[in-house]
C-alpha cells in the first residue's frame, strides 16, 4: 500500500515548529520523547501521510483492519458471534458491500446486551476504561474504551490541530461541562493545554470554567484570560456574541473558536466572523467513538476520520446515501477491541459531500444536521429540519435563549429565557415570526424561564426537540 506523501504543516503564525517536551533531564536538544510521546508522535506521522491516500487505498486499509476486529469480536462476545461473517476474507468482503451483511447495532443493544457486547481486548490494547454517554436521547450507554483508543484520539486531535496551524504557544480558554459537579471548583488553570498537546510539546497555558457560569461571568472571565483560542459548545458562543455585541467588545487576542458538542448553525460562524472577526471551526464527535469528522481548513467540509472510523450515511431504506443526500450516521470503530461497535446508530444525521477539493482522501460530509428527534413532522407525514426564525427573536424581544418543543403535530412550544416574560404585543409579533419560518400556522404557545434553560448532563443542548412520534395522526 502506498503510504502518501506526508504534509505536516507546524503550526504557529511564525511558522517555526513547536517545541518538543524532552523528558530526559539535562536533554533539551534534541529532545528525547516519553514512550507514549514517542508512540503518539510515529502515529502523527502516519496519519499525516494517511491522509493523502486515494479512497480506495484507505478502503483497503479498513477492510484489513476490519477484517482483525471481526475476528476477535467473534471470538469472544457472544452477541457478536451470531451477527458477523466467519473468517477474515468474508469480512473484508463486507467492506466491499457497504457492511450492509451486518445488523445495525443500536443504543438499545448496548442497554441490553452490554455484558454480551463487552469483552477482553488483548493486553498490548492498554486498561480500559468506561466512557458514558446519555446523548440527546437521555438513554445513558456505557462503552469500554482501552488506552490505544485514547492514543488514536489524541492523535487525530494533533492532527485537526495542525490543519487549523493553532499555536501552541498561545492561551487556550474553555467552557467545560463537567466542571463544578458535586461541589468541584467551576473553574480551573493549569500551566499548559493538556494531552494531547502536552504528551509532545510545550505550550502557553489552558484555562477553564464551566459552562454553567452565567454568560456575564464568563465574559469578564475571558477578558481577564485574554486567550488567543477559545473552545465552546455553539448555543454559549451565540450568547456570549449576545453580551459581546450588545456591548461592543472586541475580540482581544482571539484567533479562533472551536467549537464542540452541538450542531453549529451556519448563521452562528457568520455572526462570529461579523462580531470578533474570527473564524470557528467545528469538530463531529461522540463519547462513545471520539472525534468521527473534523473540519478541512481548506473548504470547511467535515472530514471522516477515516483511518479509525468507518462511517455510513444511510438512508431510511439503509442504502448508502451519496453527495447531496441526508441520512443516519453509523460508526464502526476499527480500533476499539473492549467494546466492539460494528455498525453503531448514533442517532445523528449528517448531509454527504463529493470529494473535498483540497486532495485528500478521506470522505467528507458537507452538514451535520442533528438527531432524528431534531426533525419537525407536518400532519401530512413530511418531515424536515426546521428553520426556527429565530435570529429575529431579539427585534422583537430581550430573550437570552431559547428552545423549541413541538409538542404535537400542531403545537409548538417556545421555551425562553428572558428577564422578563413576554408582553402581550412581544407574543404576538412572534408568532408570526415563527410560522413563517417553519412554513406552517402552527398553535404556538410560550413557557417562561427566568434563568437558564437546561442541558443535558453532558453539556449539549438542542434548540429545536420534536416530541411527536413517527405516524402519529392529529
Amino acid at each position: 500500500m502506498n503510504l502518501g506523501v506526508g504534509r505536516l504543516r507546524p503550526p504557529g503564525a511564525s511558522g517555526g515548529f513547536p517545541s518538543f517536551l524532552s523528558r530526559v533531564p539535562g536533554i533539551e536538544w534534541p529532545a528525547i520523547l516519553s514512550d507514549r510521546g514517542a508512540m503518539l508522535w510515529a502515529l502523527m506521522e502516519r496519519l499525516d501521510r494517511s491522509q493523502w491516500l486515494a479512497p480506495d487505498e484507505l478502503a483497503a486499509g479498513q477492510a484489513e483492519q476490519l477484517a482483525q476486529l471481526v475476528a476477535h469480536a467473534r471470538s469472544l462476545s457472544p452477541f457478536h458471534r451470531s451477527r458477523l461473517p466467519d473468517g477474515p476474507s468474508a469480512a473484508r468482503d463486507l467492506l466491499a458491500r457497504g457492511l450492509s451483511g451486518i445488523p445495525v447495532l443500536t443504543r438499545g443493544d448496548l442497554q441490553d446486551h452490554a455484558e454480551a457486547i463487552m469483552v477482553a481486548p488483548p493486553p498490548a490494547h492498554g486498561p480500559v476504561v468506561l466512557a458514558r454517554s446519555s446523548g440527546s436521547t437521555g438513554r445513558m450507554v456505557a462503552v469500554g474504551r482501552t488506552a490505544l483508543c485514547q492514543l488514536f484520539w489524541e492523535g487525530l486531535v494533533l492532527r485537526e490541530h495542525f490543519w487549523h496551524g493553532r499555536d501552541f504557544s498561545g492561551t487556550l480558554a474553555v467552557t467545560r461541562a463537567n466542571l463544578g459537579y458535586g461541589g468541584g471548583p467551576t473553574r480551573v488553570s493549569q500551566a499548559d493545554w493538556g494531552p494531547p498537546v502536552a504528551e509532545l510539546f510545550r505550550s502557553g497555558p489552558a484555562h477553564g470554567i464551566s459552562l454553567r457560569t452565567d454568560v456575564a461571568t464568563q465574559a469578564d472571565w475571558l477578558a481577564a484570560i485574554d486567550p488567543h483560542y477559545l473552545t465552546t459548545y455553539p448555543t454559549n458562543l451565540a450568547a456570549l456574541l449576545d453580551r459581546y455585541e450588545a456591548r461592543g467588545v472586541s475580540a482581544g487576542r482571539l484567533k479562533q473558536v472551536r467549537s464542540i458538542g452541538e450542531t453549529l448553525a451556519p448563521e452562528l460562524r457568520e455572526r462570529c466572523r461579523r462580531v470578533l472577526g474570527v473564524p470557528v471551526v467545528d469538530a463531529y464527535s461522540a463519547e462513545e467513538v471520539g472525534i468521527i469528522a473534523a473540519q478541512c481548513p481548506e473548504s470547511g467540509l467535515y472530514h471522516v476520520q477515516a483511518e479509525n472510523l468507518i462511517v455510513e450515511v444511510l438512508d431510511d431504506a439503509g442504502r448508502p446515501c451519496g453527495p447531496g443526500e441526508t441520512g443516519r450516521v453509523v460508526v464502526t470503530d476499527l480500533h476499539n477491541f473492549a467494546t466492539p461497535l460494528i455498525r453503531y446508530d448514533l442517532g445523528d444525521h449528517a448531509e454527504v459531500a463529493g470529494p473535498c477539493p483540497c486532495g485528500r482522501g478521506l470522505p467528507a460530509l458537507r452538514r451535520i444536521l442533528g438527531r432524528s428527534r431534531n426533525m419537525a413532522i407536518l400532519p401530512d407525514g413530511r418531515r424536515f429540519w426546521p428553520l426556527t426564525g429565530a435570529y429575529s427573536y431579539r427585534d422583537v424581544a430581550p430573550i437570552r435563549q431559547y428552545q423549541m418543543v413541538q409538542r404535537t403535530l400542531d403545537t409548538l412550544v417556545l421555551r425562553y429565557a428572558a428577564d422578563e416574560p413576554l408582553t402581550g404585543d412581544q407574543a404576538a409579533a412572534l408568532v408570526p415570526l415563527i410560522r413563517r419560518a417553519m412554513d406552517y400556522p402552527f398553535h404556538v404557545e410560550f413557557e417562561f424561564h427566568p434563568g437558564e434553560l437546561p442541558r443535558s448532563p453532558a453539556g449539549k443542548f438542542e434548540e429545536f426537540i420534536c416530541l411527536v412520534r413517527q405516524g402519529e395522526r392529529p
